[in-house]
């Protein structure tokens, strides 16, 4: 049993309906629109309608269209008994699924969705507010206020130069190289060349001479290191075990999950007192503690990867692997599906199958447990499905029943 005796939710939740939108640089549609096709072939899958749907469990960052009384009146759903949200982007994925599991769990709903929508292409158009699509940091009024005022102006502006800062300490305190980067790089491409539905898989696999060769975008980031910009959606239902097993797909039971939040990589308070034990291994622990699955049962893991880095660094932060030996892991096609040590992100992930802020890795993770993902890792009944941890995150496992 958990060591947790408290954790009550756990296996008492399922996620039983997928659905997602077609990805691409530039879908030219709102994002509610998007939600709302993700959100009623998510449910179809489920076999359920519209009106069994009774709670709903979402992100409040980057979000203006898909409240509750837009689904309610775009989609037709049923009378919500249960409603949440969640902070952040890439941290809060994993705590969008955690929440409906612990409203299902509680008896407060039935049936929960939970979806991500984004119009952040590079050639989405969608309306000019901040939020409306396109990327953000370019949209930064020559007038700050908050935290940005004390870095925008010395070049700290983007995620990718947060995350080069990140990367670079992480190279000098442990000797890892950008061949260990480029392991993630590979492994995620040869993924989405796989599955039809990735952006990047039709320009085939890269070799590691492909990513020396790509651009620098903030050193010693290149640009294979970089997630891409993407308008879609995705969407799943969560639902009470019991009902579950009634359903008509093959349920991924929610076995644990946790929580943790430390202080955040990108303001520069933190950048002189780094400490990645502080940071993020506390996660691993509270989910393992939680968990009657163990690290070692894991068959695939679904790890942010908006940069290669981050990869790394949950595989530690996680306990695959101790501080440092991030990139010894990855080594001799470790990350690669379906039959590499650990197979990471079999779709593609945010690198190469589409960036949903994390959310389509959730799509793919019931996809191996059901046993019809387009690179199927053999015997999958257990699954590691983790956030960034660079922000407030959280991961959970997902098992079969």
């Amino acid at each position: 049993m958990p060591k947790n005796k408290n954790f009550v939710v756990n296996d008492k939740a399922a996620v039983t309906g997928i659905g997602q939108t077609a990805f691409s640089s530039g879908l030219n549609r709102s994002t509610l629109d998007m939600a709302a096709e993700a959100i009623l072939k998510a449910i179809a899958d489920a076999g359920l309608t519209p009106k069994d749907i009774d709670g709903v469990s979402k992100y409040s960052f980057g979000l203006q269209e898909e409240t509750e009384n837009h689904l309610f009146q775009e989609i037709g759903l049923g009378n919500f008994s249960f409603y949440a949200e969640q902070a952040h982007g890439g941290g809060a994925y994993a705590a969008v699924i955690s929440t409906a599991a612990i409203g299902v769990a509680s008896g407060m709903a039935n049936h929960v969705i939970c979806f991500r929508s984004r119009a952040r292409g590079r050639k989405s158009v969608f309306g000019p507010g901040r939020d409306q699509g396109g990327r953000p940091w370019e949209k930064v009024s020559a007038r700050l206020t908050g935290h940005g005022q004390y870095h925008v102006p010395f070049g700290l502006m983007s995620p990718v130069q947060e995350m080069a800062c990140i990367a670079r300490r992480y190279m000098h305190d442990y000797g890892v190289t950008d061949d260990h980067f480029a392991n993630v790089a590979i492994a995620t491409r040869k993924h989405a060349v796989a599955n039809p539905l990735s952006m990047m898989g039709v320009r085939g696999p890269i070799t590691r001479e492909d990513y020396r060769q790509s651009r620098w975008i903030a050193e010693p980031l290149r640009l294979l290191d970089c997630c891409i910009e993407t308008d879609g959606a995705t969407a799943v239902v969560v639902s009470r075990a019991d009902l579950a097993r009634k359903m008509p797909r093959k349920p991924a039971v929610i076995h644990a999950f946790a929580q943790d939040t430390k202080p955040a990589h990108y303001t520069l308070s933190d950048w002189w007192r780094w400490n990645r034990d502080e940071m993020a291994l506390e996660l691993g622990r509270r989910l393992w503690a939680n968990s009657e699955i163990k690290a070692k049962d894991i068959k695939a893991a679904f790890l942010y990867d908006h940069f290669t880095p981050m990869v790394l660094l949950a595989l530690e932060d996680l306990g695959f692997c101790k501080r440092g030996e991030g990139g010894a892991f990855s080594e001799n096609g470790a990350l690669e599906g379906p039959h590499g040590r650990l197979p990471v992100n079999t779709h593609g992930g945010q690198l190469s199958e589409a960036f949903i802020h994390g959310f389509n890795n959730i799509n793919e993770a019931v996809r191996q447990i059901r046993g019809d993902s387009t690179t199927q890792v053999p015997r999958c009944n257990a699954v590691i499905v983790a956030a960034a941890s660079s922000d407030p995150t959280g991961a959970f496992i997902l098992r079969s029943d």
